[in-house]
């Protein structure tokens, strides 16, 4: 990735240096004064006690920049100077857990209002245990093939390793011999063909080391990562969801016993690599995953919304494109699911909902794309499988999983667990079958099972053809029979006059079903990484002899929605201010309530809920940009005030009865900026503007 940025100014206060090579440095000054290495599964450490001068930052981007004006950065210096600047302003304080200054929050609801309300969703909240993982195969289809970093313990997964190695070797000017090399490589790495020592031979015949650390890889092995947290966590927390028959039949129930409907939940899953720290990693050992479950019949799979994002236009890369190494291509959304490319209309339109939730929250269209799983990438989806990716200074990274899962998941806890999950749909026409009919003899199950006769006959009623068959034959000649009650978790042996099996002819008017499950698994953490840089640029001062920076977050997402600047300090002004504020702030819970901040511009080191950023209201403005903040309101009369716009910096002149409302439309979304603007007029900054 090669994009232009500008070298920023040295920042204003002193920030903690979390860059790979300053974490590196520690560990490895740790450890040569005795300290353990970190195990497999071990979180390293944080060094409270490092010590970087302001100037550190500069100085790393100084290494990789020459010259003044726009010049190309590495992805490394590009990713340090994204993170010294909400670093540096408190967006975000290091801890087990991370939350960008409020960012996260607005992020969550805007997810929640945009699928939730949209499609009528069923919020859920679940408790894993570990029988779901084991039922739903989580612990053998998450296992992983990773390398671990011999010297630091860091895990990594080894097909990422040796495929972001090759592509890397492939932008430099090597030979044609070893670039057919690294491209048969890489195809055979995608297409899932590499068993675990055609991968450790590569990695070793091309001298692959650890990303960050450039130290050697060990020999690539496979671990679960379930099984390296004594507690009981899943990297797919929508499991939760279906944990058992009875979760399913409820949710079936609230929706009339129609199809379809859907279930939402934000929930925390783990992974099983050594995770990173700081705001400029975006692997962590337990994360927020926001998911949807949407159920469909599977023999209609169609959607009526589907037309709403059939014009869409996105970057997608299907499975044949990678295979040939071709880049991906601006494709129509409609056009996608026509050709098949895209398995059916409801996985398209969650794909197109998907787009529209990161591009409204502010990631860049172009840097945004949809890749189609390999074979090999399948787990638990089970049909057809789209990664959307977002380019940032790590390359591209999966941030949100949408797929088809067919019936694969209920059939599955099914035979593990003896508890059907289906659904009914009425006929058309009455139709004549046979069927092989299990008749419980609830009395007698209820003489030698007391309490947990309700448990043995849900798994005889759930049975399939081939299990009764092979029930009704054991009875017949042994007069009695043992299977698994899992709910139970032992084995149960029933005699023959407990159970009644038959073929029986009956009429049905209902189609009974295994329904197809489409979801979602959205990585919040990573997406809100990428907004940070997505949303970041730098433009130059008035006099051209800085950059100043600024996040480019849309209202909603803004933490601090406008920032109300007191000109000078005069009474009136500071009245005139707390007023507006007030306002702002809302009396009754019924009042559109907007986060906001009053800076009276007067260092201070007072505990007090005083905003403080800047001597002249220029260098305030200035400030308020870095945080974000979209719109600030300048008091310098007690009549009128002036609104200005952190993107454009145009301003406008209202009165003060008026600037309430007009910030609280502008935030709501119900009014834009040139609407303002076309009724009120722009008015020129001042002249410390730009100071």
């Amino acid at each position: 990735m090669s994009r232009l940025f500008s070298l920023p100014p040295s920042p204003a206060s002193p920030a903690l240096d979390r860059s790979e090579d300053a974490l590196q440095k520690a560990l490895d000054h740790k450890q040569a004064n005795g300290a353990p290495k970190p195990e497999i599964g071990a979180v390293n450490a944080v060094p409270n006690d490092l010590e970087i001068d302001e100037a550190s930052i500069e100085r790393q981007l100084q290494d990789g920049v020459s010259g003044a004006g726009d010049v190309p950065l590495t992805r490394e210096a590009e990713r340090v100077r994204v993170i010294n600047t909400p670093g540096s302003r408190r967006f975000y304080l290091p801890s087990s857990d991370f939350d960008h200054f409020g960012v996260n929050s607005n992020v969550f609801t805007f997810w929640r209002e945009h699928f939730r309300l949209e499609e009528d969703m069923f919020p859920q909240v679940c408790f894993l245990t570990e029988y779901p993982l084991k039922a739903w195969d989580v612990v053998e289809s998450f296992g992983d093939l990773l390398v671990k970093d011999v010297k630091t313990g860091a895990c990594y997964r080894a097909g990422d390793v040796l495929e972001d190695f090759c592509t890397e070797e492939l932008q430099k000017d090597l030979g044609i011999k070893k670039a057919a090399e690294l491209k048969h490589v890489l195809a055979t790495l995608r297409s899932g063909d590499l068993s675990v020592d055609e991968v450790d031979a590569e990695i070793k015949e091309y001298g692959v080391t650890a990303p960050h650390t450039k130290n050697p890889l060990s020999e690539p092995y496979t671990s679960i990562g379930t099984l390296l947290i004594p507690e009981r966590k899943s990297p797919k927390s929508a499991l939760g969801i279906l944990r058992t028959a009875k979760c399913f039949k409820a949710l079936l129930r609230c929706n009339n016993f129609k199809l379809p409907f859907a279930v939402e939940q934000l929930g925390k899953g783990v992974c099983h690599e050594v995770p990173h720290h700081g705001l400029g990693f975006y692997r962590f050992r337990k994360f927020i995953l926001a998911e949807i479950e949407h159920f469909v019949d599977p023999e209609d799979k169609s959607h009526p919304k589907f037309s709403r994002v059939a014009d869409l236009e996105l970057f997608m890369l299907s499975r044949e494109q990678q295979i040939s190494g071709q880049a991906a291509i601006k494709t129509r959304l409609g056009e996608a699911v026509s050709k098949g490319t895209v398995n059916n209309e409801t996985l398209g339109y969650f794909i197109g909902r998907v787009y529209l939730f990161l591009t409204h929250l502010g990631i860049d269209k172009d840097r945004l794309r949809f890749r189609q799983r390999l074979a090999n990438e399948m787990a638990l989806c089970g049909a057809d499988c789209w990664d959307a990716e977002i380019e940032c200074s790590y390359g591209w990274i999966e941030c949100v999983l949408t797929s088809d899962g067919s019936t694969y998941e209920f059939q599955s806890f099914t035979k593990k667990c003896g508890a059907a999950f289906v659904a009914r749909k009425k006929v058309a026409e009455p139709r004549e079958v046979e069927k092989l009919v299990i008749v419980p003899n609830k009395k007698e199950l209820g003489l030698a099972f007391r309490g947990n006769q309700k448990m043995v006959v849900e798994v005889l009623e759930a049975m399939g053809e081939e299990e009764a068959l092979r029930l009704k034959a054991a009875l017949e000649s042994k007069g009695e029979a043992e299977f698994l009650v899992s709910t139970m978790g032992k084995s149960v042996i029933i005699k023959d006059n407990m159970v009644n099996i038959s073929k029986q002819k009956i009429k049905e008017d209902w189609r009974v079903f295994t329904p197809s499950v489409i979801g979602s698994s959205f990585g919040m953490g990573r997406i809100i990484y990428c907004l940070f840089e997505h949303s970041f640029y730098t433009r130059p001062s008035k006099a051209g002899d800085e950059q100043l920076n600024v996040l480019r977050f849309p209202p909603f997402v803004a933490p601090i929605k406008c920032t109300i600047l007191p000109l000078i300090q005069k009474p009136e002004y500071e009245s005139v201010a707390q007023l507006i504020s007030k306002s702002l702030t809302g009396k009754y819970r019924t009042d559109a309530r907007v986060p906001h901040k009053i800076d009276t511009g007067i260092p201070t080191w007072r505990r007090d809920t005083r905003f403080v950023t800047g001597n002249t209201i220029g260098k305030r403005h200035a400030v308020c940009d870095e945080y974000g903040v979209p719109f600030t309101i300048t008091v310098d009369s007690q009549v009128d005030v002036t609104i200005r716009e952190r993107d454009s910096r145009d301003q406008v002149r209202v009165g003060v009865g008026e600037v309430v409302s007009i910030v609280k439309e502008l935030i709501d979304g119900r009014r834009t900026w040139s609407d303002v603007r076309m009724m009120y007029g722009g008015v020129s900054a001042p002249a410390e503007e730009n100071e």
